[in-house]
């Protein structure tokens, strides 16, 4: 097992397993009710914080990759372009499962909640 803190990701570069640079790590938001990560807030686009949109990825499909201080989601650039997101000003309703739901099929996930 590899036990590591919430800050020392926050803020890791983002990649595919091509290389591709999909963006930073802006936050981890847990389910305290489950006491699961819920999903990671990728950061991408945007120049100095500016027009910066915010991705919510499942955690499960966040490999932490320790040796290069990097994340890695095997995700195109298309595919992240196409995918719900939302703006540094206007996160979503965390309480609001359904919009969560909807991110988790989105990348063909079922909602870890849901999985027996």
């Amino acid at each position: 097992m590899v036990a590591l803190s919430a800050a020392t990701l926050k803020g890791d570069d983002i990649r595919n397993p091509a290389g591709d640079a999909l963006g930073t790590l802006e936050e981890i938001i847990i389910d305290t009710d489950a006491g699961r990560v819920a999903y990671g807030v990728l950061a991408a686009g945007g120049f100095l914080g500016m027009g910066e949109k915010f991705f919510a990825i499942p955690w499960d499909l966040l490999t932490v990759d320790t040796d290069n201080h990097e994340l890695v989601v095997d995700l195109d650039k298309e595919m992240l372009e196409e995918a719900p997101g939302f703006d540094k000003d206007n996160w979503p309703d965390t309480t609001d499962m359904s919009w969560v739901v909807d991110v988790y099929r989105y990348y063909g996930r079922e909602p870890y909640w849901e999985v027996t």
